[in-house]
């Protein structure tokens, strides 16, 4: 999915891709911004952003993701990176133990596969947890 106006936008902070995909949830109807999602951004060699695929749209306070889903599309399109980005409809920004283990496991694929996972942001509100500025990744 190509998301109009975001295309080949140079990713250089963390708080920029929290407000793009705040704006992407906001053009949601209510019940769905209620849900988890999972999203996978492709990123070019200079951090430009290739495409934003929904890979899981979950329940209240969960989403089925697994490391095939997210790398077919990075693979597809030859990206040099990734970013992971999901949401918390409960507002808590906090990283959970399934988030962790997830994460975890996503960037392990990567590095066998040779497509670095940049960072995973959580968006929650108004607030984010960049894992790479908090030292998680």
């Amino acid at each position: 999915m190509k998301i109009k106006g975001y295309c080949r936008e140079k990713i250089t902070k963390p708080d920029r891709v929290a407000e793009i995909f705040r704006a992407i949830l906001a053009a949601e109807d209510q019940i769905d911004q209620d849900k988890e999602h999972f999203w996978t951004v492709g990123l070019n060699q200079n951090n430009g952003i290739k495409y934003v695929e929904l890979v899981s749209l979950g329940t209240l306070n969960a989403s089925l993701v697994h490391p095939r889903e997210v790398f077919r599309m990075a693979i597809l399109e030859a990206t040099a990176a990734i970013l992971l980005v999901h949401n918390h409809p409960s507002g808590n920004q906090n990283a959970s133990d399934d988030d962790l283990k997830v994460v975890k496991r996503i960037s392990e694929a990567g590095a066998i596969i040779g497509i670095k996972l940049m960072d995973s942001i959580i968006v929650a509100g108004d607030q984010y947890l960049s894992w790479q500025e908090a030292g998680l990744l």
